[in-house]
């Protein structure tokens, strides 16, 4: 059975500006099967940054130790240079958070939903109100903020959920699989939103599945496989003009088609 490794509590220093996150010697098993080995990373700040992978890859699984949503068995990682797992009550307001699947409060409508976030998180009400109406004016969802989130479409759910990540301001914001499941229209505003926010000067950490888009919209991107980073670096140095290419040769993925000669239409 393969151990728990021993990390240092404290990693190297990190030589020019602060990264976003950092993560050090993350380290994840259930059971017998280890979901992330070892996984080291710097995120700049002010980046677009996809990480990506193959189903069971371990990003949710990393992404969720990275901001104090799962605790790791080894490792930790750092938000603004704070320590995650050291000081969570600093990290906190730096982060905003959409989980892939997260249930929400969907008995509140989406006007309540947001204001409840702003609220837990010691904002001033009146200020939470501005937000919140202007945040359901921006993500297209004005004329449903009375609506109850449980009566939302996916797309619908997936903006009110990036609305409750946005409303304090964070610095960071961690997003996992925020497109799946969302029609273009609404993918198209999240888009448009998620740009603005790190042309002034956010930085956004996103996982994927889809090539196309990463290499779009994002500046640098992580590749996972296995648990375990095989490459990282702004979309031109990994992806060489073509990342979905390099994506299937650094996770050995191969096309097979052999034995389905009887999926072929009959002409008879």
């Amino acid at each position: 059975m393969t151990q728990t490794p021993e990390a240092s509590p404290v990693p190297p220093p990190v030589s020019g500006p602060v990264p976003a996150l950092r993560t050090w010697g993350l380290f994840k098993r259930f059971g017998a099967k280890v979901a992330v080995q070892q996984f080291e990373l710097a995120i700049p700040a002010g980046s677009f940054y996809g990480i990506v992978g193959p189903n069971g890859a371990g990003k949710t699984t990393t992404l969720s130790m990275a901001t104090g949503l799962l605790r790791p068995d080894a490792g930790t990682a750092f938000v603004n240079g704070v320590d995650v797992w050291a000081e969570p009550e600093k990290v906190k307001p730096m982060l905003g958070i959409l989980p892939d699947g997260l249930r929400l409060f969907d008995r509140l409508t989406g006007a309540e939903l947001i204001t409840y976030a702003g609220l837990l998180r010691g904002m001033d009400p009146v200020v939470v109100r501005q937000r919140t109406d202007q945040l359901l004016d921006v993500l297209g969802l004005a004329d449903d903020g009375t609506k109850l989130v449980a009566d939302y479409s996916a797309g619908m759910t997936k903006k009110i959920g990036l609305a409750t990540a946005l409303v304090h301001a964070p610095s960071v914001l961690v997003l996992d699989e925020p497109f799946e499941a969302v029609d273009p229209v609404s993918a198209g505003h999240i888009r448009a939103i998620l740009a603005d926010y790190v042309a002034g000067g956010g930085t956004v950490i996103l996982s994927s599945h889809v090539m196309e888009l990463v290499e779009r919209l994002c500046s640098h991107v992580a590749v996972m496989n296995d648990g375990a980073l095989v490459a990282a670096g702004t979309i031109a140095e990994v992806g060489g003009g073509d990342l979905q290419a390099r994506f299937a040769q650094l996770v050995g993925a191969q096309e097979r088609t052999e034995g389905l000669a009887w999926l072929r239409p009959s002409r008879g």
